[in-house]
Parts: structure tokens; sequence; C-alpha cells
């Protein structure tokens, strides 16, 4: 058996497959990618004079694909780098390679007897022992393996990835009856800590869990749309977030997932399923009219949705002309962020009349479903939210509803109950879920079951209701068990004010008298996105500096504290991590990134400099990786550019390459996972840390400021910038040479907070820099003014 992937293989090289190996490659696994042989030279090939024989035609398919790979957005990879780990061939050629391999990833058409046939491929030179899966939407993968050996037959699995790998974080598992349940293990403990994946077991059946709820689902909006007489872009308002659901609601959905794609997983359970499930599969028509045209969705530039100009316009699906987009007229109660979803059981309005008609045959067919494609109804739920990003699975959403009044309301309308449902409400169980302190429950097979306890998964809400040792309007203090303290912001937006500061030095000194470390984390949808912006607003058009001197001093104090702790501080950032929220990360003990981890110093943006010490703190990380024989110069350019340009990293793994992380920082590839590995991180540091003692910083002075300005005005002259963008790049571009100093000269860090703190004052002050303010705080995007 596998111990430990080491290398991998993918069989096909088109998007889905070359974005897998992107996955693999962004873990630092090694990967073969094979495509077939091309048939024909390409024009350009026969100018170069190239022939079939010739290893760059041989390769041509894995090559291109991988080289278009670098250019899609979203991008697949964490950082380019990771390509290197990626070696491309033919399926002629490097074949017997695949004997090298620990687990051999088939990613081509889904078609069954292509499958079986590479699959049989494969095992011919497979090494006993190796894992092999079948990425498939929805084929048997049963019936792919069925005549192939019995080794094979114990390592074989189906792997369904959504698209794109990188950032759809389900992972649907098939075991065959066949496969040895230590490999099914061994991969769903790969999938979540190595890929960073959401996994769930699903059975081997037509388009297995998500898709074959999420198809259905969507299938039955369309035809509720058309009874209802609702255009695309009234149910889309309706069915985004309203209910739980991503802003991309039904029909930009479809546009993204592309309609051929969704045409064919349809079309799969169609093929597969009998009576009037068989027919609630149907494509209805005005969909194969779209296909017809080639109204295939993003990838096309025209599908529910096209772009004119600035103008997005949405499909008439009667006349398949393109018309102004709509919304639907939202009734005063529902113009809220999120839906109260028990209005629909008793409301009579037009909207919430929709709601229920799109929403309890999910529930319904979810529920007749259970017991066909998934062991438990958590898989279920899971699924849903990994892979098609619901707030909560069916069986949560109908805990929300309430059971029985659901239930009575489905009876009124002479639907079919499952009978499990009603006599599980018979015997006096009234919700699907029960939680308690102590662990979660869920309903099976007439009891309650306990959910097993998931060590690597801390949840801070939990921790809430028993664990809170002080709380204040915008951050609480959590015992995480072991001796180790969590820092939580909680502000709206975990903005950073007095709330958070005042809490940050708190935390501190609790950790330092009681336990061996502070994380400082929280669950909210972002790390920190900044400062507080309003509040910096309102007091410089109050003219109220000596206020925000004020502030600025007690962040930058804040940020010190958790620099010279006497116990370690990790942070812990995910997701965007911009400004104030970098600036908090960057003193810290021990950074442990999520892998999507977004970070910048951003307040150019916003006509400002960062002003919590992230210019220092930055320039500080980037010079103690720069060892023996730095080059100033060349470090103060790198900070300087990174924080005027506002460069925000795409990856954890580009977070460290502009050096906001350092070799001894970390990433946790499972966001789930992340508070976990802090705590760990405070463990491990606690037992011989000693807190930093303060040493003096060489800058680059005065000759090294008018080196970093030259690029600048340079830029200016060019027209890429703007006047006011000049002035902040040469207040920032002072504070990071140190002033007017002789190169080389050694200062204390309060020195260059100081110039930060009067340099982010000035600026502050300029009406074009309050104007930017204003736009980010009413637009949500930078002015260039």
């Amino acid at each position: 058996m596998v111990k430990t992937i080491r290398k991998a293989a993918v069989i096909g090289s088109g998007v889905m497959g070359s974005g897998i190996a992107a996955l693999l490659a962004n873990v630092g696994i090694r990967t073969l990618l094979l495509d077939v042989v091309p048939n024909e030279l390409t024009e350009a090939e026969k100018k170069k004079g190239l022939s079939k024989d010739d290893d760059e035609v041989r390769n041509r398919l894995a090559k291109t694909s991988l080289e278009q790979s670098l250019k899609r957005k979203p991008a697949p990879f964490t950082s380019k780098k990771n390509i290197d780990f990626i070696t491309i061939g033919n399926t002629e050629d490097h074949w017997n390679e695949l004997k090298t391999c620990d687990w051999i990833v088939e990613v081509v058409v889904e078609n069954l007897q292509v499958k079986k046939q590479v699959l049989q491929n494969i095992d011919r030179v497979r090494k006993k022992g190796s894992i092999v899966s079948s990425n498939t939407s929805g084929i048997s993968v049963h019936a792919m393996s069925e005549e192939c050996s019995q080794d094979f037959k114990e390592h074989f699995l189906g792997t369904h990835f959504f698209n794109p790998p990188r950032y759809l974080k389900l992972l649907e598992i098939i075991p065959t009856k066949e496969t040895k349940s230590a490999i099914a293990q061994y991969m769903q403990n790969f999938g979540e800590e190595v890929l960073g994946k959401k996994v769930v077991f699903a059975k081997d059946t037509p388009n297995f869990i998500a898709n074959r709820i999420g198809t259905y689902g969507l299938l039955v909006t369309v035809r509720e749309m058309n009874k209802s007489q609702l255009n695309v872009g009234e149910v889309d308002s309706l069915t985004g977030p309203l209910i739980g659901r991503p802003k991309s609601a039904t029909f930009r959905t479809l546009d993204v997932v592309g309609l051929d794609t969704f045409a064919h997983v349809a079309h799969n359970v169609f093929q597969h399923v009998e009576g009037e499930e068989r027919e609630l599969f149907t494509i209805p028509p005005f969909m194969e009219a779209m296909l017809e045209k080639g109204f295939y969705g993003s990838k096309a530039g025209k599908g529910f949705y096209k772009k004119e100009g600035k103008e997005i316009l949405q499909l008439n699906t009667d006349t398949l002309q393109y018309e102004p987009r709509q919304k639907f007229p939202l009734t005063d109660k529902s113009k809220g962020k999120k839906k109260d979803m028990k209005a629909l059981l008793y409301s009579s309005n037009r909207e919430d009349q929709f709601l229920w008609n799109i929403i309890s045959p999910v529930l319904l067919y979810s529920a007749h479903l259970v017991s066909q494609i998934a062991d438990n109804i958590i898989d279920i739920d899971e699924a849903m939210r990994a892979g098609f990003g619901w707030k909560k699975g069916p069986f949560e959403l109908w805990d929300e509803l309430g059971v029985e009044e659901t239930v009575a309301k489905m009876k009124n309308e002479e639907k079919t109950v499952p009978s499990w449902v009603e006599e599980m409400l018979e015997s006096g169980f009234t919700t699907f879920y029960k939680q308690t302190p102590e662990a979660l429950f869920y309903f099976k097979e007439s009891e309650y079951k306990v959910k097993e306890r998931e060590e690597k998964r801390i949840h801070l809400a939990s921790l809430e209701k028993t664990n809170v040792l002080q709380k204040n309007s915008g951050a609480s203090l959590l015992d995480m068990g072991d001796d180790v303290l969590c820092l939580q912001f909680t502000s709206p937006n975990n903005a950073i004010g007095l709330d958070i500061i005042d809490m940050i030095h708190k935390g501190i000194n609790e950790a330092e008298q009681n336990y061996k470390g502070l994380v400082i984390g929280n669950q909210g949808k972002n790390f920190c996105v900044g400062a507080n912006l309003a509040m910096m607003l309102m007091e410089a058009q109050d003219d109220n500096y000596e206020e925000i001197d004020f502030v600025i001093s007690k962040f930058q104090g804040a940020m010190q504290h958790i620099k010279y702790s006497l116990v370690p501080v990790v942070t812990a950032p995910f997701s965007m991590t911009l400004g104030g929220g970098a600036e908090v990360c960057l003193p810290s003990a021990h950074i442990q990134a999520a892998s999507e981890t977004y970070m910048g110093l951003v307040e150019g943006g916003v006509g400002l400099i960062p002003g919590g010490g992230g210019s220092q703190n930055l320039y500080q990380k980037v010079l103690s990786q720069s060892g023996s024989g730095t080059d100033l110069l060349k470090v103060a350019s790198h900070v300087f550019e990174t924080i005027a340009m506002a460069k925000v990293s795409t990856s954890a793994r580009e977070a460290g390459e502009l050096g906001f992380l350092n070799p001894q920082d970390k990433i946790t590839q499972n966001e789930e996972f992340l508070l976990y590995d802090a705590k760990q991180a405070v463990i491990h540091l606690s037992s011989d840390y000693r807190a930093p003692v303060q040493q003096k910083i060489p800058v680059v002075g005065e000759s090294g400021y008018a080196t970093l300005l030259l690029g600048a005005q340079s830029m200016k002259y060019s027209g890429y910038i703007s006047d006011h963008d000049l002035k902040i790049a040469k207040k920032l571009a002072f504070v990071i040479a140190g002033g007017r100093l002789p190169f080389g000269t050694k200062v204390d860090e309060q020195y260059l907070l100081d110039l930060e703190r009067e340099a982010f004052l000035s600026l502050i002050g300029e009406l074009k820099s309050q104007e930017r303010m204003q736009h980010m705080l009413l637009k949500g995007k930078p002015l260039r003014n």
C-alpha cells in the first residue's frame, strides 16, 4: 500500500486535467502530465519544418495546455514557479513512466468505453499498490474498472474534483465495492490535509451528490421561472445571497459552468433514471435552442447574460434576444442581505411563493435520495456547501424552516414526503440535527447519532458559548484549550479600531500571565480588510488630527506589543488580509497563513501610506531574509515598489515571494484546519520562546530616497500615475529611506514609526486623500484622482 504520495500522474491535459496537475504542483507534488499524440501538424509546426516524430509535436497538447494555464483566470497556480513541479509528455512515449507514480489520475473524455481502455492500459504498467482514480462527474466508477486486475480494483476509486480545482473545495470520493477501505480512508485524509479539500464519500450513482441535487435544483428553478412569468434577472435577484446562495445565483452560475457542461450533466442523470425523475432532468426547449446558437455562457461571451460595453444585458428566454437586465422588486422586508426563511411558510407575496416553490422540491428530492447517494445527511449538506457555495445544505435549511411546519405545508400541497421523514416526526424527532455543548448529532436510522469530533476543525462559534474570557464591540478573547488563547476580531468587516487595539493589549497581557501564547485569528469572510476607514475620514473632515494621531500611536503601540510579547503571538490570516490586517501579521512571531491568503499594504488606494508600522516591519522582514552582504537599496526598492503599487498576493505562496511571509512561516492548505495549525505553532514555539530584542535598522538615507523616487517620477512623466500618487510615493519613499540621513545609518524602530505617523497625518489632511477614502467607502473601489 502507498504510504505517501510523492509523485503523481495526470492523464488528460484539458482544463480539468491541467487544473488538477496545478493543484498537485501547488502542494509540492511532482506530477507527470500526459496527453495523446496529435494526428496532424499545425501550420506553425509545418513552417518550422517539424515532423510528427519531433518531441515538440508529440508533446504539444500537454505543453500547450500548461502554457494556457499560466494565462488562465482565476489562476490555477498559487505561484507561477510551481509549474516546475510538472513534467509534460504523451501517452505513447512516456507511458512506462507511470510505474514510478504513487497516484495516477485519469481525466480523459467522459465516455465509458474510452475510460475503460485507458484504465486497462494503466493497469498494465502501474506498480502494484499504487492508487488510481478516475475524475468523472457521473460515469459509473465500478463499470470502468470491471475488466482490470484485482490489485487495480482494490486501489481504484472515483475522485470528482470541481472546476476550477484550486478554488472549489469539494472533492467527492467514490469507492467501489472492491476498493480497500484503507485506500479510501487514506485518500480522504490526503484530500483534506494535503490538498485542502472538503472530502465527502459518495455512492456510485449518476452525478454522485452535489451535481445530482444542484442540477435538479437549477432545473426546478428554470421551470418555476416560466410558471411564475419571471425573467432571468429577476430570478437571480431572488436566488443569490438573499437565500444564502452565492452572488452568481442561478443563471450567472450556469454561465460560469457553461450551458453545454450543465446539459451534459443533466443528460447523464436522464439516461440513468426512470419515470417522473427522468422527466425532471429534461433540458427545456429554450436551453436546447441556446445550445444550437452557441450561447454557452462566459466562455462564449454570451449565455444568459452578455456584456455590451459597460452594460450587462440579460437573455429573453422567449425570443432569445438580449435586453436590459432587470431585478425583482423586492418587498421592504426582503431588501436586507438575508431573508427570514420562515416567511416562506406563511407569506402570500409573489417572491416568497416563488422561493417556496423552488426550495421545497429540493428538500424533498434530497430526502428521497439520502440512502441512494450518500451514507448520511451530513455528506449531502457538506457537499452542497462546498460544491455549490450554499450557506446551508438542504437538511440544515430544512431545520431552519421548521421540519414539522414544512411537512404539514407539503402534505397540504399534496407533495410526497419520504416515509422516513414522516416516521422521524412520529417518533418525536423534530429536527435533522441536534447541537449540544459537547457534540453535534444527526438523525439516521431512527435515532440521533453523534458526529465524530474532528480535532483539527476548531469552531470559534462553539467556543464563544463557553470559553469567552473578555469581550468588547470589536473583539473577544477565547480559551482554545491546551493553554492557548485566541484573539478574535468581531467588528463589521473586522475593521481595526480602538476596540480591537485595546483587546490586542489585553490579550497579550493575559497570555503572558496565564497562557503559552496567543493566536490572532477569526472565521469571518476575511481575516481583516484594514483600519476603520469611516472613523478616520470623519475625524479628518472634522480637522481632529490630535485624535487621529492618538489612534495611530495606539495602533503602532499594539503592533510593537505583538512583536515584543514575552510569549509567541501567531497570526492566522486568510482571504483578504489588507492594510491594517497585513500590519497585524507582519510583527507576529509566526504567520500561519491559509493557502488562499490575499495580503497587501494597499493604503495608497485611499491616498495614505501604512500607519501601523507596516512599512518598517515589511522592510525589516525582507531585510532579515536577505542574509549577509545585503544590498540595502535593493531591499528598500522592493519594499517601496510593493507598497507604492499596492501589490496584493494572489496566494499565501505569493505573499512569501513579496516578503510578507518568511521561510519559517507556514501555509495551511485546508482553511478549516487553520486555527488548529496556528494553535500547534504556539505550542511548538512556546517551549523555548524568547522575545526578540530591539535592534537598530540600517537605512538607505537621502541618496536612497532620491533613487526610490526616480521610478515614481518616471511613471508620472509617462502618465501612469497622478500628481497625488507621486505625492504619496514621495512620503512613502522618505519613510522607507529613513529621511535625510547618510546611507547605511542605523536608526531606532521608533524613529521610523515617527516618520510613518507624520507622513500618514500629512496625507490624511489632503483633500484628494479624503476624496479617495470617501470613494472607497461608497463604491468599494479605489479612485485615481
